[in-house]
């Protein structure tokens, strides 16, 4: 492999010859000298070239500089030249004085896309939309965040998961599945990975976490919804009840902040003009009735047969926002009518819930709860919601021979790092969008 000096390792190193690879990001082609802003995985560098002259013009038969004139944007090139540390020079402070270019490929002159395309037509190209800064820097951001929680899980004794995504039945709702042919008969993708979380408690593994996909075939066109998407799952045994697991959650966030901001928050205060906010500890709580009187006495009523809408995400975390000064809220206790059949009820009231939502800047971002363990409860609330055992036998054998109390979470990735950079659209942070109308490139 040829040796090449990658953009962020030239202001370390002193000035003299150089080799780097990237893409022409832009030309100037002028009469006396040529300049080639250069960019690669890392950052973008200055390249100069001053034409030769003769009798005090500029040689037009000079080979290389018309070579560079035969560049377009996109283009990868080969730059040999010398590294000069240049205070004068705004991009870093750096210049690469031109001695040869060699050009891999030319981009086409013309690109499909520009600063103000569409989100849609940028993800028709979306291999030309990542090449920008920005994006670079969040997929640097995801790595760090999921490098941050790894390491929590590891120092917490966590075990890592893959759950099967072909499944024989429905893990969430009916309504939302994948169908597909499966040899002789039928599979369905994955909706989560939540059956499989709760057999690895009754496997003895004690704390699991998983990072995959997931399928929704939800025909939604919000700004948070697709229909493959990143789920990050735990599940932990021997829980008192759903506080055990917002603890975690709490520590979870906390250390994936806190890590993107001492790692790239000067470069997310640069590109996105946003100042990183690690949030303190404990999260404000609010049982969800209360939410919905507080969201009420602020203009906005709840109509979704007492759970909380979009609008009503906003409000409460408005109101947070405006008492506590905090981003973030876990809205608890929610009524068992818009909850799955596993969640345990209340001891002292069945119409409740031990769950909770967390809301992060107006938008949830996790449903998490404590799990009913108990065969005989848990094949009723089966029946209560008008499913049958049999359907379900395969997950119900597992609380046969001896089932902990546990409980667990699931959290979209994409919506994490779109709230973290503030922007509009989970398609803005995600590598490949799919949605309803979407399935290419």
């Amino acid at each position: 492999m040829r040796e090449r000096t990658l953009v962020k390792d030239l202001a370390a190193r002193q000035d003299g010859p150089v080799v780097l690879g990237g893409w022409v990001e832009k030309l100037r082609d002028q009469k006396r000298i040529q300049f080639v802003i250069l960019r690669d995985e890392s950052g973008d560098v200055q390249v100069t070239y001053p034409r030769p002259v003769v009798d005090e013009q500029p040689d037009e038969n000079d080979a290389l500089a018309a070579k560079i004139s035969t560049l377009t944007a996109g283009s990868f090139i080969w730059v040999h030249g010398r590294l000069v540390h240049d205070e004068r020079v705004k991009l870093g402070g750096l210049e690469i004085q031109l001695d040869d270019i060699e050009i891999v490929t030319l981009a086409d002159p013309i690109s499909p896309i520009a600063e103000d395309t569409s989100i849609d037509k940028r993800l028709d190209w979306r291999f030309l939309d990542l090449r920008r800064a920005e994006m670079n820097l969040v997929f640097k951001i995801q790595t760090t965040i999921e490098h941050a929680w790894r390491e929590y899980w590891s120092e917490n004794n966590f075990v890592e998961i893959h759950s099967p995504k072909l499944m024989a039945s429905a893990s969430e709702s009916n309504a939302e599945l994948f169908k597909l042919e499966y040899f002789e008969t039928h599979a369905y993708l994955a909706q989560s990975p939540q059956f499989y979380k709760q057999m690895a408690m009754m496997a003895g593994f004690g704390r699991i976490f998983e990072i995959g996909p997931v399928f929704r075939a939800d025909p939604s066109f919000t700004s948070r919804h697709a229909t493959e998407f990143i789920s990050v799952d735990i599940e932990v045994s021997w829980i008192d009840s759903h506080e055990d697991v917002m603890a975690i959650q709490e520590q979870l966030m906390v250390r994936a902040i806190s890590a993107v901001k001492e790692k790239h928050g000067e470069e997310i205060k640069r590109l996105f003009d946003i100042d990183v906010v690690v949030p303190t500890v404990p999260f404000p709580r609010i049982p969800l009735a209360e939410a919905v009187e507080i969201v009420k006495e602020r203009g906005h009523e709840i109509a979704r047969g007492g759970d909380m809408d979009p609008e009503g995400e906003r409000q409460i975390a408005a109101h947070v926002f405006e008492k506590h000064g905090h981003e973030f809220v876990f809205l608890t206790d929610y009524p068992a009518t818009v909850r799955p059949f596993y969640h345990m009820r209340h001891a002292d009231n069945p119409a409740l819930t031990n769950s909770y939502d967390l809301i992060w800047r107006g938008t949830e971002i996790t449903t998490g709860a404590q799990r009913e363990h108990r065969l005989d409860v848990l094949i009723e609330q089966v029946k209560s919601k008008g499913l049958e055992p049999e359907g379900l036998q395969t997950y119900l054998d597992f609380f046969k021979y001896g089932a902990p109390a546990h409980g667990g979470f699931g959290m979209g990735l994409l919506r994490v790092i779109m709230l973290l950079l503030h922007q509009p659209n989970i398609r803005e942070v995600g590598y490949l969008f799919r949605g309803p109308n979407r399935l290419e490139p």
